[in-house]
């Protein structure tokens, strides 16, 4: 990207409106607007304007906003025009400023020039397409403290502890004559074991972010007749998947996306776990075994009337087991000291396993999308994992005395908080986010 070049997009969606809206950032704005209004408007004042193309004929009427480099979204000059949301008139006054010099803008591009002019970090750019993309408004309000800045600040606070763990390892390095003790050096201990336990902090608030944003997919398993498919229209609404007191009716994946006690779910419905000869049921139980592992949480149900078939293997680590069909048996519904026991077809114990999901997913209860909470993406959570790998090699090796070790743990671990936050990021990297944009953001 060159900062000569000024680019233009519509930047409202397409189709038709009562509103349409043109922006256009770079350094021939000036020049622009005095060709296409006639006149410079006053900085940060809305003006009533009439747009011109390049013949000087009127395409329209609307309001220009004019904001002067640098307090503008891209930190560059930037001129917005409101017009009529005509896709004629839009895309007739886009040819316009082409012609007269701009070009177009790539998806994400003006975002991009914001991040890459320090008017925000990477995280807060990334939160403006999360929250233009938020599919429920606690994931917009979580994309919006984002936005402005509770997880970079956070993440600011472990960079600047990180520096100075950095420096004091350095210096045991750089004055070899002063004998710091690399492996009696406590408070070099300490201060490794409080920066992983506040990193651990971050892992666990960012992978809440990232199912807060991405959604969680939670695959509901079990044998054949366990009441899968029942769940799974009880927890949807309504009838997604067919019921059949026949063992091995569902062959295939059955998804669904919901918005469950503010989460949104792609829940997963899967053929029963059994041992068959039939080779599209096997298939079934191929595939129904991939969403297991790929599944951010599995709903492990068991037949409380033991008339079913029996499960042919153990739950995944950290499965949530639902008894079915309580009504049948003395069982009460809703938590119970094995996971939580429900009557799908009543309705009775799913409020319960609704609220237990949720509290899984979210390690805890949370007040989704409170001034607490923040969206992130699966890049930051990788990204802290590392830093928090690194971290804990660090501490083994501070143990044996090895400070060049525990220098090059450092370094690592402080290079992977710096992706997060866009410090030390690679072109690639930048052009996979900013690609995901929309154009005129």
């Amino acid at each position: 990207m060159s900062a000569s070049e000024t680019i233009c997009a519509i930047a409202t969606p397409p189709g038709m409106g009562g509103i349409g809206v043109v922006r256009i950032s770079g350094p021939l704005v000036p020049r622009l607007a005095q060709a296409v209004l006639r006149r410079a408007p006053a900085p940060r004042i809305a003006t009533l304007s009439t747009f011109r193309d390049e013949q000087g004929r009127a395409l329209d009427q609307g309001i220009a906003l004019f904001f002067p480099a640098p307090g503008s979204f891209t930190g560059e000059d930037v001129l917005e025009l409101q017009g009529h949301g005509s896709p004629v008139v839009l895309d007739r006054l886009v040819k316009t400023l082409v012609t007269l010099g701009a070009r177009l803008a790539r998806p994400g591009e003006f975002t991009e020039r914001a991040f890459l002019n320090g008017k925000m970090d990477l995280v807060q750019a990334e939160a403006v397409a999360d929250l233009i993309e938020s599919a429920h408004e606690g994931a917009a309000r979580a994309a919006m403290n984002t936005l402005r800045g509770a997880f970079s600040e956070m993440l600011r606070a472990l960079d600047e502890r990180l520096v100075g763990l950095r420096i004091h390892v350095e210096a045991a390095l750089d004055f070899p004559d002063e004998a710091l003790d690399i492996a009696d050096d406590g408070a070099l201990t300490a201060g490794l074991e409080d920066l992983s336990r506040n990193l651990a902090e971050a892992m666990r608030r960012g992978t809440e972010g990232r199912v807060l944003q991405e959604g969680a997919r939670v695959a509901i398993a079990g044998a054949p007749n366990a009441g899968k498919s029942t769940l799974l229209n009880a927890l949807v609404g309504h009838e997604a998947a067919i019921v059949s007191p026949f063992p091995g009716t569902t062959r295939d994946l059955v998804r669904e996306r919901v918005v469950l006690e503010g989460l949104a779910l792609d829940l997963i419905d899967s053929a029963g776990l059994r041992p068959t000869d039939d080779p599209v049921e096997r298939e079934g139980i191929r595939r129904a075994e991939a969403a297991l592992a790929e599944a951010d949480c599995v709903l492990w149900l068991i037949d409380d009337t033991a008339r079913g078939p029996a499960p042919t293997r153990t739950p995944p680590p950290g499965a949530v087991t639902v008894f079915t069909k309580i009504d049948q048996t003395q069982r009460l519904p809703g938590v119970c000291a094995e996971g939580f026991a429900v009557c799908a077809p009543s309705g009775a114990g799913i409020a319960e396993l609704r609220q237990g999901l949720r509290a899984r997913l979210l390690g805890g209860e949370v007040d989704v999308g409170g001034e607490g909470m923040f969206t992130a993406r699966r890049r930051h959570v990788v990204a802290l994992e590392r830093a928090e790998q690194a971290l804990a090699r660090a501490l083994d090796h501070k143990r044996v005395g090895s400070a060049e070790l525990v220098a090059e743990e450092l370094r690592l671990a402080h290079e992977a908080l710096g992706e997060v936050t866009g410090r030390m990021t690679s072109d690639e990297l930048l052009g996979r986010i900013f690609s995901d944009f929309c154009i005129g953001k």
